[in-house]
């Protein structure tokens, strides 16, 4: 997964009303908030937030496959260059509305009403065992077994400090930092209504956005001033996000809103896709608007498809069959997100066109088999006392 600068799912369950008030809640790792009824204060579950999530880890997924094309710099503005380059780079808004989606949670009063204690075993006791054990199956399992490699004290403990592990699995350290933070920041929010949260959400994402710029700038006159992001400090960059998702859970737009934030969405999103292609021509451009989670036109875009998720959520009700259906699959969603990279890694020393990564059409067939076989191992899981507690 692409990082920023130098350089992925929330795993926790909080249902959320318009007055912040205690109310009935889903289980710990539902993957959305809710919102109120209309006839009173019965959460309602956003629906679209877990069709978003789907949607995102799916996204995901189509990064690490059909990324490995643009890794071949002779297929550079061929057709299935500029095809790989749609999916990938139009999939960037995925790290950052899973984030926002684990602020609308992770925020919520009725989260933080037993205090910071009892939030912190909550939250941990879910996501230090994955961070444990995936980090033991990536690093032992495929890195030093299945590869081969052979890694000194040294290289380990580089690896572990700069959260370089294997791939993606960085995003642990990620929302593990921001568990870490969110009573403080729920209880600067907790009285301040909609609009401190706005205020600050905006004020976080802004200072970030504007430091990654300025470093990609000092780089441009011969001054670097690279920004280092470890284990412990993976967090901070993604403040903004984070409080973003709160801050915007419950804003519904209009029909000409919704209009307008989907095609805006595409847009950015398409001249992400151009401005990549075209960025050794014009590296001002990725410069000032750098194409990664931390760049303003992809913040743009996420900002974007969540209130889209969230708006239509609103409009659109699905029946019981098939709301149990998008519950499982995004509740299945955190599972795909580690378990893909193992089957991948699987058809990459299996299948020799996998591993070389230049055909888009194999990968496109890789891509869907991972996906099917990546749910499908993490809805099994899910039955599983033991391996639950790691999915």
């Amino acid at each position: 997964m692409r990082m920023p600068a130098q350089p992925e799912l929330p795993t926790q369950g909080a249902s959320v009303t318009e007055t912040g008030a205690s109310t009935p809640t889903p289980p710990a790792d539902a993957p959305v908030t809710a919102g109120v009824a209309a006839g009173g204060g019965r959460p309602v579950r956003q629906y679209g937030l877990d069709a978003l999530r789907v949607l995102a880890v799916c996204g995901v997924v189509a990064i690490h496959v059909i990324g490995l094309v643009l890794g071949h710099d002779d297929l550079r503005h061929t057709l299935s260059w500029w095809t790989a380059a749609a999916i990938d780079l139009g999939a960037t808004w995925t790290v950052p509305v899973f984030v926002m989606i684990s602020g609308a949670l992770t925020l919520a009063p009725r989260a933080h009403a037993a205090g910071p204690v009892a939030f912190y075993r909550k939250r941990f006791v879910r996501i230090v065992p994955a961070l444990v054990v995936w980090h033991l199956v990536y690093l032992v399992g495929v890195r030093m077994l299945w590869r081969g490699e052979e890694l000194t004290p040294t290289l380990l403990a580089r690896n572990l400090m700069d959260a370089r592990v294997f791939t993606a699995l960085y995003f642990l350290w990620l929302i593990a930092g921001l568990y870490l933070v969110a009573p403080v920041l729920a209880a600067f929010l907790k009285d301040g209504g909609r609009r401190r949260a706005m205020i600050l959400a905006g004020v976080a994402l802004a200072f970030t956005l504007v430091t990654f710029a300025s470093s990609g700038m000092a780089a441009m006159i011969g001054a670097p001033r690279p920004i280092h992001l470890g284990a412990l400090t993976m967090w901070w960059p993604y403040v903004g996000y984070f409080l973003a998702g709160w801050a915007l859970h419950r804003v519904v737009l209009g029909r000409r809103g919704l209009l307008l934030a989907g095609v805006l969405a595409v847009l950015l999103m398409a001249e992400a896709v151009w401005q990549w292609g075209v960025s050794p021509e014009h590296r001002w451009l990725q410069t000032l608007l750098p194409v990664g989670y931390l760049g303003g036109t992809v913040a743009a875009a996420a900002i974007c498809l969540f209130l889209l998720a969230v708006g239509i959520g609103a409009r659109v009700t699905p029946s019981e069959r098939s709301g149990r259906l998008l519950v499982r699959l995004s509740d299945a969603s955190f599972g795909v997100f580690l378990v893909h990279l193992l089957v991948l890694e699987l058809l990459r020393q299996t299948v020799p066109g996998v591993a070389e990564g230049r055909s888009l059409p194999l990968m496109l067939g890789a891509y869907l088999v991972i996906l099917v076989v990546s749910f499908a191992a993490s809805l099994g899981a899910a039955r599983v006392p033991y391996l639950r507690a790691i999915v």
